[in-house]
């Protein structure tokens, strides 16, 4: 059940970021990410992010959970992609029992009275498909506290479809968090010339164009999030329980 208002008025903020399971090239990506984690300790910000214990999703999931503790961070991962992330071949036989939310669709949790190991990367939620985890994670964003969003930090096909598939429910009234591209070196100005490119031949609104936020600095999103702006040009859509 959604929180109401006077529930969302105390409690955290919780910020969904969308990150490479890669470290990149570039050592100032793992930086950003490191000072990411700096930020939400600083802000008592949850995080929930994709599950991954390598490349960025790994740094800023240890980085918090070294700085904040394991109940500041959330990750959740498709039983496929768990199988291939070495952080957790450890625990592999050490899975608490089954779990299932009311649509029979979380299968287990990592982290939630485990091995203290486990606890490198928080709670980890493991759900059957991509589909889940991402319905999972929008939920815990619109379900926290004032400032909650989506951070988009540098990443491949997944971050940047993940980004897209949330500026538009967010444009499709189906969720109201911001969401914010956290612009480092100039990763994401190609994407950003495409939203321009898109109002200028007239397939998106000046309006839903701001939908996406640039910023270049870790230290700029609470803010960013705290002061987000629906757009006036969204659709108000009846989705019911979405």
């Amino acid at each position: 059940m959604p929180a109401s208002s006077s529930q969302k008025n105390t409690q955290a903020p919780v910020i969904c970021v969308f990150c490479g399971a890669s470290a990149g090239s570039n050592p100032v990506y793992l930086k950003a990410a490191r000072d990411l984690a700096q930020h939400f300790h600083d802000n008592g910000i949850r995080l929930v992010y994709g599950g991954g214990t390598s490349g960025l999703m790994g740094q800023l999931a240890r980085e918090l959970v070294s700085l904040s503790g394991p109940q500041a961070v959330h990750g959740i991962i498709p039983k496929a992609l768990l199988r291939i992330e070495k952080g957790y071949q450890a625990d592999n036989n050490d899975l608490s029992s089954s779990l299932h939310d009311e649509a029979g669709k979380v299968e287990r949790v990592i982290g939630s009275g485990g091995p203290e190991a486990s606890l490198e990367y928080g709670s980890v939620t493991v759900v059957p498909d991509m589909h889940t985890r991402k319905r999972l994670m929008a939920e815990e964003v619109r379900n926290g506290g004032p400032g909650s969003g989506f951070v988009g930090l540098p990443g491949g096909f997944g971050t940047i479809e993940e980004i897209m598939e949330m500026t538009t429910w967010n444009q499709l009234g189906i969720q109201r968090a911001g969401v914010v591209l956290l612009n480092i070196n100039g990763y994401w100005d190609g994407l950003l010339l495409w939203v321009q490119a898109a109002v200028t031949e007239g397939f998106l609104s000046r309006g839903d164009a701001r939908i996406l936020v640039q910023i270049k600095q870790p230290n700029q999103v609470h803010a960013t999030l705290s002061q987000y702006r629906l757009s006036e040009d969204r659709l108000h859509l009846a989705w019911g329980d979405e």
